[in-house]
């Protein structure tokens, strides 16, 4: 498999599918708030229709679906199958029926021109090599009066302990360790403004807003490790050495009384002239 694209698309399809089972633990709260958050900042109306791409387990597809209410329609398209159906669960746990999700890339749906009123995409867009592009065809399906919504990692993610996994991982597998990941793109303001700007949406609001995740325990960390894009490497490196960074992270965090990680977030929106 030579194409980036399709090597992007497998990585993310595989470490989300294993991701699952911890996807919606207590620890990795921050993807409803952020995903709440998202979703508050588009202003969405009863009987609006959104497309959610990289919709996971519906952490913004959810909220949106509780907005435009009965005559409004929600689509969160993934490439996971597992986060797929843990989505669709909770939507008929809800009661949803506004709603509908699919097994999909985000970079071939194909719907027409201005068909959404909103389009969303919540720590997403990075996945692709040419997010430009991704932009300009999310941009296309957002009907005229309506907004694109892109959210992105701030800087310092998972810190202090992200550092301190790199470190570990540095030593256990130098050929897994990596100081760049594709969100590093897009940490800062004006890189999310440009990014949206060169794929066709001017002028952008974009914001920057500081989280942080309560770790109850340093065990917190592990299993927020286990349910985002971490988990990729974590089972690229084996039960052994997976047990030896875990150790190391785990005690490491315990003994400096590390109550908590950051979880900064960048929020941009669009609004598609008439």
């Amino acid at each position: 498999m030579d194409d980036p694209l399709k090597q992007a698309k497998a990585k993310a399809a595989a470490t989300y599918d294993a991701a699952a089972d911890h996807f919606d633990d207590e620890p990795l709260s921050f993807w409803e708030r952020i995903g709440r958050r998202t979703v508050a900042r588009l202003g969405l109306r009863a009987g609006d229709s959104v497309l959610d791409v990289g919709c996971g387990t519906g952490a913004s597809a959810l909220p949106a679906a509780h907005i435009v209410g009965r005559d409004g329609f929600v689509l969160g398209v993934d490439l996971s199958a597992r986060l797929i159906d843990r989505a669709r669960s909770k939507a008929t746990t809800c009661g949803l029926t506004n709603m509908e999700f699919r097994l999909a890339d985000m970079t071939e749906l194909g719907y027409p021109d201005s068909h959404f009123d909103a389009v969303v995409s919540v720590f997403s867009i990075f996945f692709v090599p040419d997010m430009e592009g991704l932009v300009r065809e999310l941009w296309r399906m957002v009907r005229p009066g309506g907004k694109l919504a892109v959210t992105t990692w701030g800087p310092r993610i998972f810190e202090p302990a992200y550092s301190l996994w790199l470190e570990a991982i540095k030593r256990e597998r130098p050929d897994l360790h990596s100081a760049f990941n594709p969100w590093d793109r897009i940490t800062d303001i004006e890189s999310v403004r440009n990014l949206l700007r060169n794929g066709g949406v001017m002028n952008a609001e974009v914001t920057a807003e500081e989280g942080s995740q309560p770790l109850l325990s340093a065990e917190d960390w592990w299993t927020i490790a286990l349910g985002s894009g971490l988990r990729w490497t974590i089972d690229q490196m084996g039960p052994e050495a997976a047990a030896r960074v875990k150790t190391d992270n785990v005690q490491w965090l315990s003994e400096n009384k590390i109550g908590s990680i950051e979880t900064n977030a960048i929020y941009a929106i669009g609004n598609k002239p008439f």
